[in-house]
């Protein structure tokens, strides 16, 4: 019984952008976060895809307070960053409630609604049309 009040809590969470959805693992630990089974640096190369998913805890305080364990599939780099810190945001609502006012007010817990518009027919895209000719 004992041993099994002990045992590290695990917060579980997902999160979406675009087409990316991310699977989230949250355990109290010193701060290793680990994407696809890598670390995060050397998964999104660009400085600024590391720093994307690094701002719940940066606004929080939390950032060695967890280990984060994500997949993330779909989509882009840029899509599987925000995905993957809608999903640490909401696991840091699961793990500790107090937080919710803090992520909601700068808006990680808001999933981001915006998709690529499809093409349509008779149409170059989704907008821009052939050259109009008047003669």
């Amino acid at each position: 019984m004992a041993k099994a009040a002990k045992a590290k809590q695990v917060f579980y969470s997902t999160g979406r952008r675009k087409t990316s959805v991310a699977r989230v693992r949250l355990i109290p630990g010193k701060g290793e976060i680990v994407i696809n089974k890598k670390p995060y640096k050397d998964y999104f190369g660009n400085d600024t895809l590391s720093i994307t998913i690094c701002q719940p805890f940066h606004e929080t305080n939390t950032l060695e307070k967890y280990h984060i364990f994500a997949s993330v599939k779909g989509g882009g780099s840029s899509g599987q960053a925000g995905a993957v810190r809608h999903g640490i945001s909401r696991a840091l609502v699961k793990a500790d409630e107090g937080l919710k006012d803090t992520l909601k007010k700068v808006g990680f817990l808001t999933r981001d609604p915006r998709k690529k518009e499809r093409k349509k027919y008779g149409q170059k895209g989704a907008r821009k049309q052939f050259q109009f000719t008047k003669r």
